[in-house]
């Protein structure tokens, strides 16, 4: 059966954990990606860092399908958007603590008819 991708519902936990543990949450972002709004001048080979930290964006909503904030880049007002493929990793600017998104995370849809019952049957615990 195919699944979602976790990677956002990843973000959205990383996230919490770090503001919970008063730390500031970064973004490192593939700006190449389809779809990415970002700003250009902040780009370097490919990549920009974002800080997504309470304090330094506004209305931050962390989607199943884009991250998307407002934030001041050099005095000026900057909405973005990134697409969650687009983002390779979140961590803790203060001490790197976090997680790196490889490629081959797959995006498939959201199970339409799955059977809960049936799920819990392929179960296995692993010790």
């Amino acid at each position: 059966m195919q699944m979602s991708s976790s990677r956002p519902f990843l973000i959205r936990a990383l996230y919490e954990w770090i503001v919970v543990n008063n730390c500031s949450p970064y973004l490192l972002v593939n700006a190449k990606v389809e779809g990415a709004v970002v700003p250009q001048e902040y780009v370097s080979k490919d990549k920009i860092i974002l800080n997504i930290a309470p304090k330094a964006v506004r209305d931050l909503q962390l989607g199943n399908q884009t991250v998307e904030f407002s934030a001041r880049f050099a005095g000026k007002s900057f909405a973005v958007s990134v697409p969650i493929k687009a983002v390779m990793a979140i961590y803790a600017i203060e001490n790197g603590r976090g997680m790196v998104f490889s490629d081959d995370d797959e995006e498939g849809p959201a199970p339409e008819d799955a059977d809960p019952k049936a799920s819990r049957a392929n179960l296995k615990v692993v010790k």
